[in-house]
C-alpha cells in the first residue's frame, strides 16, 4: 500500500467583498451615512444598488440588505445612506460601525435608476423620500446626466427639517465639485419638502405635483410632458405607487434597462 497525496478542493470564492469602513456620519438619531473602500475591480452605473451587510452573529448567515450607492461611478470610495432601526436585523448593528471596521458588500451591482433606462428628454426629475435620496447623490454627480439633460431637479421629501441630509451639499457644496461643479451650478435645482414641520415648501411632493405648486415654485409649465420630462422615483412604497400613477396620467410611460421609457422606479425596494 502506498501513500497517496490528496489535494484539498479549492476554497469556494466568497460572494462578498470584505471592505474597510472609511468614514461615518450620523445626521440624526434615525439617519446616518458611511463610506467604504472601493475594490479596484468594482464597476457600477450611477444610480445602481448593491447588497450591504455584516457577518451573522454567533456564526449565523450574513445579514444583508439592498442599498443604493450614493457616490458616482467615478468615485474612489463607495458611500451609502441608511436609516437606523433599533431592532432591525441589520441596521441595529450597522449603525454602530466605526472607521476601520469591516462590512460585507455583494459583488454585483444592479438596478433601474440609471440613465440607460430613460429615453432622451430636456428635464430630469429625481424624486425621492427619506433615504430614497441616495441614488440621486450618485446620478447628480455623473457628467452624463448634464450632457443628456438641460435641467436636473432633485426633489427630497422628509418628515422633519433635520432629515434633509445632504441639504448643504445640494445647495452649495456640489457647486465646488471639480468634475461637474459648473454644470450643477447652471443646471441643477434642489427642491426639498417637509411634511411634519413648518417649511417654505411644506407637504408631500405628490401633493405638490397634484396641486401644481411644484411647477409654479420652479417657474415651469404645469404638469409633466412626455416630450420633455423624464423622472426617476425612489423612496417609500406609498410615494412610488402614487407618483407612478400620477406620471401615467400625464402620459409618461415606465421604462426599464431592456426598454427605456419616460420614468423609472426601483422595484427592488418596492416589494
Amino acid at each position: 500500500m502506498t501513500d497517496v497525496a490528496v489535494t484539498a478542493p479549492p476554497a469556494k470564492a466568497s460572494p462578498f467583498h470584505e471592505l474597510e469602513v472609511l468614514w461615518v456620519h450620523h445626521w440624526t438619531d434615525q439617519l446616518f451615512s458611511f463610506r467604504i473602500r472601493r475594490p479596484e475591480d468594482f464597476r457600477f452605473r450611477s444610480g445602481e444598488f448593491v447588497m450591504i451587510g455584516l457577518p451573522g452573529e454567533d456564526g449565523g448567515k450574513p445579514v444583508l440588505r439592498a442599498y443604493s450607492i450614493a457616490s458616482p461611478s467615478w468615485d474612489e470610495a463607495l458611500e451609502f445612506l441608511s436609516i437606523k432601526v433599533p431592532d432591525g436585523p441589520l441596521t441595529s448593528r450597522l449603525q454602530k460601525i466605526q472607521p476601520g471596521d469591516t462590512v460585507l458588500m455583494g459583488k454585483k451591482p444592479t438596478g433601474t435608476l440609471v440613465l440607460d433606462a430613460l429615453t432622451g428628454g430636456e428635464r430630469l426629475w429625481l424624486i425621492g423620500t427619506g433615504t430614497g435620496l441616495a441614488p440621486w447623490l450618485s446620478v447628480a454627480r455623473d457628467p452624463d446626466t448634464y450632457s443628456r439633460f438641460g435641467q436636473v431637479i432633485v426633489c427630497h421629501t422628509v418628515r422633519n427639517v433635520a432629515d434633509l441630509s445632504y441639504r448643504d451639499f445640494f445647495t452649495s457644496e456640489i457647486h465646488d465639485d471639480p468634475l461637474i461643479g459648473d454644470e450643477a451650478r447652471a443646471q441643477l435645482t434642489y427642491y426639498p419638502t417637509v411634511t411634519r414641520e413648518a417649511f417654505e415648501t411644506p407637504g408631500r411632493i405628490t401633493d405638490r405635483i397634484r396641486s401644481g405648486e411644484v411647477f409654479a415654485d420652479l417657474g415651469l409649465p404645469a404638469g409633466f410632458s412626455p416630450e420633455t420630462d423624464r423622472v426617476m422615483l425612489c423612496g417609500s412604497m406609498a410615494m412610488i405607487k402614487e407618483a407612478g400613477e400620477l406620471l401615467e396620467t400625464f402620459g409618461l410611460k415606465e421604462g426599464s434597462n431592456a426598454e427605456p421609457g419616460d420614468y423609472v422606479l426601483e422595484r427592488a425596494f418596492v416589494g
